[in-house]
């Protein structure tokens, strides 16, 4: 990217390190450069962003998007399992819109988007979050996004969309108890593989659908042993998913390459053994000396 922000990095670069591709083949808006400056300003950026948003709406590859995600038996629409509104993690919230009652149907967590107040690139793939939010139907207040490098002004900006910003850095270990969306574009393997560690049960891996990198794409980039020892859920899962690639046009290559929709169907986790769901230690990456995403203690450091 040629913007100089900080993003969750795609899976070939270290996470918290500048962009070393090609610039985003998207069309910068005079109006952009003043994403830049130390002002922020929070109407200019919304509108920005729903500008994006209709820009993509015009798109063929967002139809394409649209049709797939419908389609994925993993995003049906499930009641929650009480019958009434699902529990929010309030301690682990800022702002954001009032909770209704109507029970939903999915939900979304969004990691790593990057600072999309300077960033093209972040900016094309929150508006494109917020389409699939709307076409599936999900409230906003449903989805739950975050990222280190979010500044007090892209937090306000999230909130005025009603969105939901985590104050923790969950690392991606977030423990799914409903269907669930994760969209987690140009995200690091760590991260990926630390949602799979969390959720590695036969009854809970179907509740998941990720729209983020695809995972062979992940194993045909790495060396297989380094994958089996450092990331073995991202090892397992690859042969235990399904993935649909999402189309992408050449100008956007940088924003939406690589993306793939990836679910777990029921059926073929239910063909394994037992032993594929025993209890498995936290992953600690002690040989990963450039994992590709913040950790806690290293965001807790810096502030």
């Amino acid at each position: 990217m040629s913007e100089k922000a900080v993003e969750w990095q795609v899976a070939r670069r270290r996470k918290g390190t500048p962009r070393r591709s090609k610039a985003p083949q998207v069309s910068l808006n005079p109006q952009d450069q003043g994403c830049c400056q130390d002002e922020f300003n929070t109407n200019k950026t919304l509108l920005r962003i729903r500008e994006t948003m209709s820009e993509l709406r015009c798109e063929d590859f967002w139809l394409d998007w649209k049709k797939r995600l419908l389609s994925s038996s993993a995003t049906a629409a499930a009641p929650s399992p009480d019958g009434g509104a699902p529990e929010l993690p309030v301690d682990q919230q800022e702002g954001g819109g009032s909770v209704g009652t109507t029970a939903p149907g999915l939900e979304c967590v969004c990691y790593g988007l990057g600072s999309f107040s300077s960033c093209v690139s972040a900016r094309y793939q929150l508006a494109m979050m917020l389409l699939l939010l709307e076409a599936l139907e999900i409230p906003p207040r449903l989805c739950w996004v975050f990222d280190p490098v979010f500044s007090a002004g892209e937090k306000e900006v999230l909130r005025g969309l009603d969105l939901w910003v985590l104050t923790e850095n969950e690392e991606g270990k977030r423990l799914t108890k409903r269907p669930t969306i994760f969209y987690l574009m140009h995200c690091g393997k760590a991260l990926y593989n630390n949602l799979l560690w969390r959720n590695w049960e036969r009854e809970t891996l179907p509740l998941l659908t990720i729209i983020g990198n695809s995972f062979s794409g992940i194993q045909e980039r790495t060396v297989e042993r380094e994958l089996r020892r450092d990331y073995l859920f991202l090892h397992q899962a690859v042969a235990l998913c399904e993935e649909r690639p999402l189309p992408c046009p050449p100008r956007l290559q940088d924003v939406f390459n690589d993306t793939a929709l990836i679910t777990f169907p029921p059926g073929r986790l239910s063909q394994l053994p037992q032993c594929t769901w025993a209890e498995a230690a936290e992953p600690r990456y002690e040989h990963c000396p450039d994992l590709e995403i913040i950790r806690r203690e290293e965001e807790q450091g810096r502030s």
